[in-house]
């Protein structure tokens, strides 16, 4: 069976056992609009999927997804703004109260901001969009210069989730929600090795288990 067979006979699956016999009521609610509660920035690495690891169903998470889960910094002007156009529906029309920067462990994107885009590739784009988060590598490199290559992989994987959070404040109409405490925002970092989510506490600027 090819790939596509394989998503072909996948939606067969949810068409039959799970559309038809469990979720033609959630559908009909969710075709009268959608209201989630949380925006989740995640990476689009095949292997970290928000509403898996967080066992969603349809209609609770509003995802954003892209190489290496980066918010860019507010900005007026051409270009096109996908991250900031999704940002500003969420937020400012579907009024989500939370925001995640959901990083992971073993990332590509990461990785070619720290060690250089793989050989092969001339890196047009995915240079300029991972460098957004350059100063998460300089920071790493100052504060860890005695680390082992995997563990500063690991920290700059951690710093890069906090210069999206960073950057997010940068956006008026997410300051001025979360100045009237209509919004919260929270770095979250999965190992996919391990299979735990750590947590950014902001009181000790360390990232914790998520779950004792």
């Amino acid at each position: 069976m090819s790939d596509m067979e394989k998503l072909v006979d996948g939606y067969r699956r949810f068409h039959e056992h799970y559309f038809a016999a469990e979720g033609q009521e959630l559908f009909a609610e969710l075709a009268m609009g959608q209201s989630p509660s949380t925006l989740v920035i995640a990476c689009s690495d095949s292997r970290v999927d928000p509403a898996l690891v967080m066992d969603c169903k349809p209609g609770d998470l509003f995802v954003v997804r892209n190489v290496a889960n980066l918010v860019p910094p507010y900005e007026k002007g051409g270009g096109y703004h996908g991250v900031s156009a999704a940002l500003e529906f969420a937020v400012c029309a579907l009024g989500v109260e939370d925001i995640i920067v959901q990083g992971h462990r073993q990332c590509g994107g990461i990785k070619a901001l720290f060690e250089g885009v793989p050989e092969g590739m001339d890196g047009e784009f995915i240079k300029p969009w991972v460098n957004m988060a350059k100063r998460a590598a300089e920071r790493v490199r100052a504060d860890h210069p005695q680390a082992t290559a995997d563990e500063n992989l690991c920290n700059c994987e951690m710093a890069g989730i906090l210069v999206s959070l960073e950057n997010l404040r940068t956006f008026p109409f997410i300051l001025n929600r979360m100045q009237q405490n209509r919004l919260k925002l929270h770095g979250w970092y999965f190992d996919i090795v391990s299979g735990e989510m750590h947590a950014y506490n902001a009181d000790n600027l360390k990232f914790e288990p998520l779950i004792a």
